[in-house]
């Protein structure tokens, strides 16, 4: 794109207004336009100069970026959800362990304690009475929260009921949901391969490292 000068552009727009009259209304506003743009070399000296001079170090920040990817490789790769199959939906959890569909391909591993976990699939109807053993679980670290069923996504069959919470994720924050009623083990493994692409995209070392 060619940057003309204001009296390179007044003369080309007075030429073209006598040319066609019915455009110089529009040659006129241009022009003033034309003449009221700031060089872009002026204009990207000032911006240069309006930067912070303390930025971070480009080598920390690749450090810290490899670092992050590092760590979300080792997450995503090695998810070990717990046992918690609280009506019919936890037939199909089942299903997805067997051999048809071998969820240990993806490093899925079901564990039977909160503490040896990191993954909570809450595969049923969650009920008032279950609500506070769901809130609190018994683990070292974050949990990610994984919600197949709908009767889990906002009480399914059951909304109505007095005993049924409508939806876990008032007790918790959910991470991936899953409808269906009962969801396939297609679906489940589609959700796993979710929560694995959520997991590779955190920056919480790089978020930590910016403060």
């Amino acid at each position: 794109v060619a940057i003309l000068s204001s009296c390179e552009a007044e003369r080309f727009l007075t030429l073209r207004g006598n040319s066609y009259p019915e455009t110089a209304v529009h040659s006129k506003a241009l022009l003033s336009f034309c003449c009221s743009v700031v060089p872009v070399r002026e204009k990207s000296t000032a911006v240069a100069a309006a930067k912070p001079t303390s930025v971070a170090s480009n080598k920390g920040e690749y450090v810290i970026a490899k670092l992050d990817d590092l760590v979300n490789w080792a997450r995503r790769s090695s998810l070990w959800p717990m046992t918690f199959g609280l009506a019919c939906c936890a037939v199909e959890m089942m299903h997805m362990a067997a051999p048809r569909y071998d969820m240990d391909r993806f490093g899925v591993v079901f564990r039977a304690s909160p503490r040896q976990s990191d993954v909570m699939i809450v595969a049923g109807t969650l009920t008032n009475k279950m609500a506070p053993a769901l809130r609190k679980p018994n683990c070292p670290r974050d949990f990610f929260f994984f919600s197949p069923p709908s009767c889990a996504n906002g009480g399914g069959y059951y909304h109505y009921s007095y005993a049924v919470v409508r939806g876990c994720d008032r007790i918790v924050p959910v991470d991936i949901y899953v409808p269906g009623c009962p969801p396939t083990a297609e679906a489940l493994l589609y959700g796993t391969l979710q929560l694995q692409k959520k997991i590779k995209r955190e920056k919480k070392l790089r978020i930590w490292y910016r403060k």
